[in-house]
């Protein structure tokens, strides 16, 4: 895999899983730019973020092209779980209540990967892990859990969205002052545009 598609180049600044997963479109009200066009972008963005390994991609992505039809259909999916990602968390960033049927649907998508999942022993502890690997939509599953896992956490309180763009990021200031989703991007675009409109005012 070394085709250089916009999946594998995504900017992954949303601090955990899910966050990334719903900054995957920019601009969701009038799709500015898309990252994600068919079940191959899902996975090489996958492998990009870490949740697959380069050998199971690779598996996936055969496996997706031998069946055409179950592939498309995870990607459709997957957009939806994108979507719902997205609304739930934009609105908890701007201090609105979620919608209940956003909520509904994260949490039957939770309860039906979770299926999937297993508890593994070691000598470290216990952990989660999954079975079932193999399967079409095996990289939802964990982009599903980050959501239900931030959702349920301290964490919460940090998610905002880009004064900027549309994108969503964890807040890890100290003070939680942060107003963009990076300095690289949309940061110093605010900040050359603030000494734009000062250097105007001073002459």
């Amino acid at each position: 895999m070394t085709e250089q598609r916009d999946a594998v180049i995504h900017h992954l600044i949303g601090g955990v899983l899910c966050l990334d997963f719903a900054n995957t479109l920019y601009g969701h009200a009038d799709a500015i730019h898309e990252y994600l066009f068919d079940y191959r972008d899902l996975v090489l963005w996958s492998r990009h973020v870490g949740i697959l390994s380069s050998q199971k991609a690779e598996m996936l992505l055969s496996k997706g092209e031998q069946a055409p039809v179950e592939s498309e259909a995870v990607f459709r999916q997957a957009i939806q779980l994108r979507e719902t990602i997205f609304r739930v968390f934009v609105a908890l960033a701007q201090d609105e209540t979620s919608d209940e049927n956003d909520l509904a649907q994260l949490h039957r998508v939770w309860l039906e990967n979770e299926t999937h999942s297993k508890l593994t022993q070691s000598d470290a502890g216990f952990a989660l892990d999954w079975k079932d690997g193999d399967a079409l939509d095996a990289m939802l599953w964990p982009i599903t859990r980050s959501a239900l896992e931030l959702l349920t956490s301290d964490e919460l309180k940090r998610v905002k969205q880009c004064s900027r763009c549309d994108w969503l990021f964890l807040d890890k200031s100290r003070n939680q002052s942060r107003r963009w989703c990076s300095m690289d991007a949309c940061g110093n675009r605010i900040k050359m545009a603030r000494r734009y409109v000062r250097e105007k005012q001073e002459t």
